[in-house]
């Protein structure tokens, strides 16, 4: 298979490349390819016989771009390994191609879920992939490097446990499967070994967040998930030393955000002394403030002490529920039936009293489900969470949907810039079904699991009497037929979304950070919401409505609105805030949706207030990616919400925090309010729905 030798004592290259799925300003971590390159390091052999690197790109490059940054250098590289996605099949491949022209003796390695036991259909695809991983990669990677040292000429794949290749007589040959890795301690850490670079020339952190892994394996086996190849395996854990470890150095570089990339996050004793470590570094260094990770399906007395710790430390999080669907019937193909997660009622109103974030998910297009179903469901879950992230049904490999397509009658098509096929029809959701419903999704994305309007919809359920799918709905109608140049924009990004093409991020980007937008979304409000409204709430409701449209993020990517001068900047506990000062309000907003959620008494008399609004710096990386769980950590809170002080921690700033407005830094004073609590998951690298 390759004739070209490496030199005795000489080091060959081999590259790791990895592509995140969102286009953002900063990189996403690249947690698979640094696994793989500590582990391979970790052998004396390989650090003294190749250099390994990682190609970390941005979703949304071209692959020209691509081609240019990993073989415009004159140094050759021998093993080229791909870390594929659906999203990244098709560039993977077509980069893979362009690779063997340079170098027709170079390796080429595909792994990850979206290939893992696909080999026969890689092959058939990009002849030239000369190996398919399956299952975890880090230890198979290592022998792959360890071959290629030992027998560059020969390619002797056949002594390698958990790998499929295709021999010369074009028979592909499946080795045998190689045993999950039961102590994870086993895998050199890429933040603690330094295999992978965490700070920029500045020495700040270069990502939008940490990605971290506490455990692997999920104990479910829903129809529509492949997580990471472990569903329906036991879980296995990292050490709570080297986890600690790893969070101080993520402390020391301020990360804000720590992304758990875990199944069940919450479900073992182990999670909650996680947690207890986050808290220690935060009372430490003052960071991270935040983490985000997918919940454990069934909450557990574990669940409901890790969240009032994070509570009581004032480290914010979206807590999950992971429902899917409130339909028995999908409930049933999707495996998911007997699962305690459907009670989830109690939980909500807890969360809600407690003051703490919490959003859904849900699938649209699952068999067994219809329109009439899915809505239902869609309002009774309204009625509680308003952040509802509602998901498109996708086919993955090796996922019983996929496996059992006719069984369903399901009609799919196949992504023009993914490899995911997209559900079009099924014995219980005809086309129309799906194209209508494909409107909804549109509006439910961008509107409500992005949260624009994040305190209305509180408000809308508890005085209002208004459904949350009517809203959207009336929105999508009133769009399209207004006569007004700002609905144009939105209408195009609906009619791409429509058309396959991903338009999410530009329409939410236009709904936080355009002028005509503002002007556009109030006129909706007044000329059709406010007509179906009681009467005697139109008043604060509209307030109300007026404070989401206040503190949305200010996107500070490009540049602010036409109307906007750029905001001061205050340093608050070692971060950038954006600040509007005395903003004046007719009621207080703030109070007035504590007390909804809480179910107190409410004071609707006319109250005007005045509050200064403080906004993370840094929002654009978040609204560009569609990232919901990260975009809310962006949100304008009031300056007592950001400064409430919190049980274990010290609130230290000394005489005051800095400003860094049109006159230059100085020191202000802050006054402080210790009764009023702190507002409050998971990108992976996992695929599923």
């Amino acid at each position: 298979m390759v004739s070209m030798q490496n030199g005795v004592g000489s080091k060959f290259k081999a590259v790791l490349v990895q592509q995140g799925v969102w286009d953002m300003p900063l990189e996403s971590l690249p947690l698979a390819s640094a696994y793989m390159k500590a582990t391979a390091l970790d052998d004396p052999v390989i650090a003294a016989r190749c250099e390994v690197e990682i190609a970390n790109f941005k979703g949304g490059m071209s692959n020209a771009a691509m081609a240019n940054s990993l073989f415009g250098s004159s140094e050759q590289i021998d093993v080229l390994a791909f870390s594929v996605l659906g999203w990244n099949y098709a560039s993977f491949g077509a980069l893979a191609a362009t690779y063997k022209q340079i170098n027709p003796d170079g390796w080429v390695v595909f792994g990850g879920t979206h290939v893992s036991n696909q080999a026969q259909r890689v092959f058939d695809a990009f002849p030239a992939v000369d190996i398919v991983v399956n299952g975890e990669g880090e230890f198979t990677f290592k022998d792959i490097l360890l071959a290629r040292i030992n027998a560059p000429a020969s390619g002797d794949f056949e002594s390698i446990d958990g790998i499929s290749f295709v021999q010369p007589s074009g028979q592909v040959v499946t080795t045998q499967s190689r045993e999950r890795i039961e102590d994870l301690n086993l895998i050199p850490s890429p933040f603690l070994t330094g295999a992978i670079e965490l700070t920029d020339a500045s020495g700040d952190f270069k990502y939008d967040v940490a990605l971290m892994e506490t455990n692997r394996g999920c104990p479910y086996k829903c129809s529509f998930c492949y997580w990471g190849g472990a569903v329906g395996q036991k879980v296995r854990a990292f050490s709570i030393e080297r986890l600690t470890q790893e969070l101080e150095l993520f402390a020391r570089l301020k990360v804000h955000t720590i992304v758990a990339c875990d199944a069940n996050f919450g479900m073992l004793p182990a999670d909650l002394e996680f947690v207890k470590a986050m808290i220690a570094m935060r009372e430490k260094y003052g960071f991270p403030r935040a983490l985000e990770t997918s919940w454990a399906k069934n909450k557990s007395n574990t669940f409901y002490q890790i969240v009032k710790l994070m509570k009581d430390a004032g480290i914010k999080t979206s807590f999950t529920l992971a429902l899917q669907t409130l339909n028995d019937e999908a409930l049933g193909t999707m495996n998911r039936r007997n699962m305690k997660v459907n009670d989830w009622e109690d939980l909500v109103e807890w969360l809600d009293h407690e003051g703490l974030d919490c959003y859904a998910e849900l699938i649209w297009g699952a068999p067994g489900e219809t329109v009439e179903s899915f809505m239902e469901g869609y309002d009774r879950l309204s009625r509680h969470v308003s952040r509802i992230a509602v998901y498109p049904m996708l086919l993955l490999p090796n996922t019983t949907y996929m496996e059992r397509k006719e069984d369903y009658g399901i009609v799919s098509i196949r992504g023009d810039s993914d490899d995911f096929e997209y559900v079009l029809s099924h014995n219980t959701m005809t086309f129309e079904d799906n194209q209508r419903m494909q409107r909804f999704m549109f509006w439910a994305r961008v509107v409500a699991e992005n949260a624009v309007l994040r305190h209305s919809w509180v408000a809308l359920r508890t005085i209002g009497g208004l459904a949350q799918s009517k809203v959207l709905q009336n929105l999508d109608s009133w769009i399209a037929s207004v006569d007004d140049p700002a609905a144009v924009p939105l209408r195009g990004f609906l009619s791409s979304a429509l058309g396959g093409t991903d338009a999410y991020g530009a329409a939410i980007t236009y709904l936080f950070a355009d002028d005509d937008a503002d002007r556009l979304l109030m006129r909706w409000w007044i000329e059709s919401i406010e007509p179906l409204l009681p009467e005697k709430y139109v008043e604060v409701l509209r307030e109300i409505f007026r404070y989401d449209l206040l503190t949305r993020p200010l996107d500070d990517s490009g540049q602010f609105r036409e109307s906007e001068t750029a905001p001061a900047v205050e340093i608050v506990e070692g971060e950038d805030y954006y600040v509007r000062y005395a903003e004046a309000l007719q009621f207080d907003v703030a109070g007035l949706i504590a007390d909804m959620r809480a179910g107190r008494l409410l004071d609707l008399s006319v109250s005007p207030t005045v509050v200064d609004l403080l906004y993370r710096v840094g929002s654009g990386s978040a609204i560009r990616s569609t990232n919901h769980e990260i975009i809310v950590h962006f949100m304008g809170r009031t300056r007592e919400e950001v400064l409430a002080p919190t049980t274990g921690a010290s609130l230290d700033v000394g005489n005051g925090v800095e400003m860094d407005g049109m006159h230059g830094r100085k020191q202000i004073p802050l006054l402080v309010k210790s009764d009023v609590p702190m507002e409050s998951r998971a990108r992976g690298d996992s695929e599923r729905c």
